[in-house]
């Protein structure tokens, strides 16, 4: 089984958000055996893709595993299966992958930028969950829900805030874990001139202490800072320490995020 791994949201090799990628032939391989494949890369998602007949509504099927669970929507391994379809393929264009959040359609554009069109998160303003100050080590501003999607969004004063938490990872686990919520969202305005806002995503109930960088999370981020700073297309900065660039745009009920990728790695997986 070949098995490659692309640095996601990333111009350049080793930066961004790795993920693995597996394609088959045909139907799903044992659903056991993906994940110790998931779990053996240990990256903060693989995905593992087959085409379809082309008689339905999508073109292949998609399905992403952290090193501990299959998750419901990943935006970086989305994107990183686009990029090697273009890849193989040798041209860009569009493809529609059928996956458990529904149809996610990608654009493989001919600058080598990939545009994922995904659905937008539903933000509400909630409580913040009994000890999320403590667990993260700051209070945030202001706290929201993000429907589907299973995360909280905490919103603080400037970019400095964000970059400087240290987050007890024991202690958000068993928050996240208590409550049912899949990762925490840190965002601020931006203090430099070449993005619109700064983000980081601590999910360690799923196997990921802190992700480099996340497109999902971008589905809550682009219309809270759309909404916001009152302009439809902005620019992210995950300032994780391997950080990556997300470059959203808002179209009613979806957003379409874009980003580069690298592949670093091609190899053949022996088991």
């Amino acid at each position: 089984m070949r098995v490659r791994v692309v640095d996601a949201f990333a111009d350049r090799a080793f930066g961004g958000n790795p993920a693995g990628v597996c394609l088959f032939e045909d139907a799903w391989p044992d659903e056991t055996w993906m994940q110790a494949v998931a779990a053996e890369l240990n990256l903060a998602e693989t995905a593992f893709a087959h085409p379809l007949d082309g008689s339905g509504d999508a073109d292949w099927a998609l399905r992403w595993f952290t090193p501990a669970v299959e998750v419901e929507l990943c935006g970086h391994a989305t994107l990183a299966t686009a990029h090697v379809l273009r890849e193989d393929r040798g041209a860009p264009g569009t493809v529609r992958f059928s996956t458990r959040s529904g149809v996610l359609v990608t654009h493989a554009e001919p600058d080598g930028s990939v545009t994922l069109d995904f659905p937008v998160a539903r933000l509400e303003m909630r409580a913040a969950p009994g000890g999320l100050a403590e667990a993260l080590g700051a209070k945030p501003d202001a706290v929201f829900g993000t429907g589907a999607l299973g995360d909280v969004l905490v919103v603080f004063t400037d970019e400095r805030a964000v970059r400087a938490l240290e987050p007890d990872v024991a202690a958000l686990n068993t928050l996240t874990r208590r409550d049912g919520i899949r990762g925490v969202i840190a965002t601020a305005p931006a203090d430099a001139a070449d993005h619109d806002f700064v983000s980081r995503f601590f999910a360690p109930a799923v196997g990921i202490p802190e992700d480099p960088v996340t497109g999902s999370a971008h589905t809550a981020l682009a219309p809270y800072w759309a909404n916001r700073l009152g302009r439809d297309g902005l620019v992210g900065l995950q300032a994780s320490p391997r950080g990556g660039l997300v470059r959203t745009s808002m179209h009613a009920d979806r957003v379409h995020l874009s980003g580069r990728a690298v592949t670093v790695l091609d190899g053949t997986l022996l088991c």
